[in-house]
């Protein structure tokens, strides 16, 4: 009988990819993947450690796993994991922890777990074999290949491309869990392109942990960077839109703009992160930009694509951020008008610089700053959204929905507004219509906001 596996994914999309890639090895290897509930024998969980509410839902679900099978194996990957493991190596309920730069071996990792907690020996006889591969950070490591095939979802391709961070940001524990940067190389990356498209996928996102560094750890013998892959993807006709994570906002020039401008199918929404709209606290968070130059790079953005949507994340009540910084950062926000902003609560991560620094700020002004930004974010994002009401737009669309009672398809345009299609309009317009929407670009109105997040129209 096949051994099931479940898997479950914390954090980044990143961790989404990787994820998907260790279960297809499995499933090459004859196990069966199933839900993350009851009744599988191995549970692989990809755990996130990005705050310290990350680090306790990584814990919980590996308790989580094992009080659903107490004889199933239980595996920590990724990268609490990899910053913690001597802190995992303590939990009972682990078996197995696995480095981040182990994944591509889960399958011999675990099959090796297995042979020593046979069902026929007693718990408490069991071994826990930890493998654990810590990344030194002042040396350059081989990006380590994964592979997928499909993504749970239908029409929108993850592909990762880049792992590791030399930026050592002082609030930041990645650096350490994922070590430096490796970048993937361009042919393995073509040729995963080309094997989504078999699958029918129409929109790739490129992902990494810092997207913009792609390239650099090729030196002067490799002169492919980011740009490059994305205007060979773009020669792809089955490949409708090409998206990009995060970015850094000094990879934004003229001659990086104009370049992007020639690739058709490339999706005009930029993640710049922020982190602060105050030049003093950039400086203590190791940010290696300015407020100018943040918002030159959104100028550009806006010269070549006027209705760009600019997201972004923000960190409220760093150490030492005074209410006048937090009211130049506030400001700063109002003159870029992002479309859209995540808005975090500093989290203290043991062994950051800035976890050591004085004047760590209260939690309830840190909850007050917090909740002052949601609600420009929302302000903002109305007014973005509000831009398209009249237009007609394009719209890839990917799943059917149920929204009060009344079923829509649902898709995105290519600056990442969701559109919502009621069904039950396209009928009384077309009563012979009968052919999905899902994963098909369509033309369509827009007649106004269904909620504070979609945008409805009509075709």
């Amino acid at each position: 009988m096949k051994k099931k596996v479940a898997l479950h994914s914390l954090g980044c999309k990143v961790n989404a990819y990787e994820t998907q890639a260790m279960g297809e090895m499995f499933k090459n290897r004859g196990y069966e993947i199933v839900p993350f509930e009851k009744g599988a024998d191995i549970y692989v969980i990809n755990t996130c450690t990005v705050t310290n509410i990350a680090d306790r839902k990584s814990r919980q679900m590996l308790h989580k796993a094992k009080k659903m099978n107490e004889n199933a194996i239980v595996v920590a990957v990724g990268c609490y994991a990899q910053a913690f493991c001597d802190d995992l190596k303590k939990d009972s309920v682990i078996d197995l922890i696995v480095g981040n730069d182990r994944k591509k071996e889960i399958v011999e990792l675990v099959e090796k777990q297995l042979n020593e907690n046979t069902d026929e020996k007693p718990m408490d006889d069991r071994k826990t074999i930890s493998v654990i591969d810590i990344n030194d950070t002042k040396m350059k490591h081989e990006y380590e290949e994964l592979n997928i095939d499909s993504m749970n979802e239908h029409t929108r391709a993850y592909i990762k491309i880049q792992d590791g961070c030399n930026q050592f940001c002082t609030y930041c524990i990645i650096p350490y869990a994922r070590g430096r940067v490796r970048s993937r190389d361009p042919e393995n990356i073509m040729m995963e392109v080309d094997r989504l498209i078999q699958k029918g996928y129409k929109e790739i996102v490129l992902t990494g942990i810092h997207l913009s560094s792609y390239g650099i750890d090729f030196g002067d013998t490799r002169s492919e960077r980011l740009i490059d892959v994305i205007k060979k993807i773009g020669e792809k006709s089955e490949i409708k839109r090409i998206r990009l994570g995060s970015l850094e906002p000094r990879i934004i020039t003229d001659e990086f703009m104009k370049q992007l401008k020639s690739v058709p199918s490339f999706c005009p929404h930029f993640h710049l992160s922020l982190q602060s709209g105050c030049d003093e606290t950039l400086k203590r968070m190791n940010r290696r930009y300015t407020t100018k130059e943040f918002l030159d790079g959104c100028h550009l953005i806006r010269k070549y694509y006027e209705d760009a949507a600019i997201t972004t994340d923000v960190i409220v009540g760093f150490p030492n951020e005074t209410e006048e910084e937090f009211n130049k950062s506030k400001e700063f926000l109002e003159t870029v008008g992002f479309a859209k902003m995540h808005i975090f609560k500093y989290s203290k991560r043991e062994g950051t610089k800035a976890a050591a620094m004085d004047g760590q700020i209260p939690d309830e002004l840190k909850a007050k700053r917090s909740n002052e930004l949601i609600r420009l974010d929302e302000k903002m994002h109305q007014n973005y959204l509000e831009k398209f009401v009249g237009r007609r737009i394009n719209v890839l669309f990917e799943e059917i929905i149920n929204i009060n009672g009344e079923e829509y398809y649902i898709g995105h345009t290519k600056e990442y507004v969701k559109v919502a299609l009621n069904i039950e309009t396209i009928h009384r317009k077309n009563a012979n219509h009968t052919g999905g929407l899902e994963n098909e670009l369509v033309e369509v109105s827009v007649q106004g906001l269904l909620n504070n997040e979609i945008v409805l129209a009509i075709l």
